[in-house]
């Protein structure tokens, strides 16, 4: 869908929709084109799968399982290594189409430089940053949960390329704006807000974990109102710099797009609706260009950041 009202910039890139598919949602960019009706231009951009430096089979079964409103999964990163994407895959994608964003995944610190470092030297539009994997050398704990390891995560990435970086911040820590103002200083051009949140499902009669891993990310309609307030935090230091979010988490309609532009996104992710309606995007767009014209606004831009707050504030414990 190419409507000019709809176009957004995004770390200096044109997207001719505000909205991205999220990666592990899509493949690496080929998976829907099989579906009819489906199209890339009704994406602004389409992130690619976690790619770390070599390959990888994955979890083991069960992977995906679904839960009330939502999904969990736990995938482990199955992908066939950054060398094999970059000369295997990119090639059969159609840049003219719709952006392209690489996701870079690692282990240590030294494989987020490497598979970044080779992503600079090619077609890539961007680069995302899965900073919600386990620091292997430094007891598992993922990158994203602590503030220092997520500042140096980015600080190695940004030394080895010219490319929008786009780092996304796990909701799985205690202070997600601190965390985004640390990534923000060591160089992120671009923030995605949220990754899944962590969760479990039992087997009542094994009384064990469904998900061979014990725990997945829940992703869907049930954490919505958690990425929101996640997008709305980060958005309070994010405006400060300039650095534009993509808001995601849940979103499934035009309406809850609009609510995380409201809350401070410049571009809204869709993932797990892809899963149940291929063709979730048409219809996101043609709802978005709806309020649009109900709101007599020029264009998408505007409505980002413009939520109007209660006078009452809250207390800390959301009493």
């Amino acid at each position: 869908m190419h409507d000019p009202r709809l176009a957004v910039d995004y770390c200096g890139l044109k997207f001719h929709t505000p909205l991205v598919l999220l990666s592990g949602c899509v493949g690496f960019g080929e998976e829907y084109t099989r579906v009819e009706g489906f199209s890339n231009q009704d994406a602004g951009a389409i992130c690619l799968k976690g790619t770390t430096g070599g390959a990888r089979p994955g979890n083991a079964p069960h992977r995906v399982y679904e839960t009330p409103g939502g999904m969990l999964n736990a995938i482990g990163l199955q992908n066939p290594g950054v060398d094999q994407v970059i000369s295997g895959i990119l090639p059969k994608l159609d840049f003219e189409e719709t952006r392209f964003i690489a996701n870079v995944s690692g282990s240590t610190l030294e494989e987020y430089e490497e598979v970044t470092r080779k992503f600079d030297d090619s077609p890539i539009d961007a680069i995302e940053i899965n900073i919600s994997c386990p620091n292997v050398k430094e007891g598992g704990v993922a990158f994203g949960n602590d503030p220092d390891m997520s500042a140096r995560v980015v600080e190695a990435c940004r030394k080895v390329t010219n490319k929008p970086l786009i780092t996304k911040l796990s909701p799985n820590q205690t202070d997600i704006a601190h965390n985004a103002k640390r990534c923000i200083e060591a160089g992120t051009d671009g923030l995605a807000v949220i990754n899944t949140l962590m969760g479990m499902a039992i087997d009542i009669e094994s009384r064990s974990p469904v998900i061979g891993n014990n725990q997945g990310g829940l992703s869907g309609p049930a954490i919505k109102p958690v990425a929101l307030l996640k997008v709305h935090q980060v958005y309070q230091v994010a405006k400060e710099h300039g650095i534009p979010i993509i808001g995601q988490g849940g979103i499934t309609t035009a309406e809850d797009a609009l609510e995380f532009l409201i809350a401070g996104a410049s571009a809204v992710g869709v993932g797990t609706a892809l899963f149940y309606d291929p063709l979730a995007c048409k219809k996101i767009n043609t709802g978005i260009l709806e309020y649009i014209e109900r709101q007599q606004l020029a264009e998408v831009g505007q409505i980002t950041g413009s939520l109007l707050l209660n006078e009452a504030t809250p207390s800390k414990c959301g009493c």
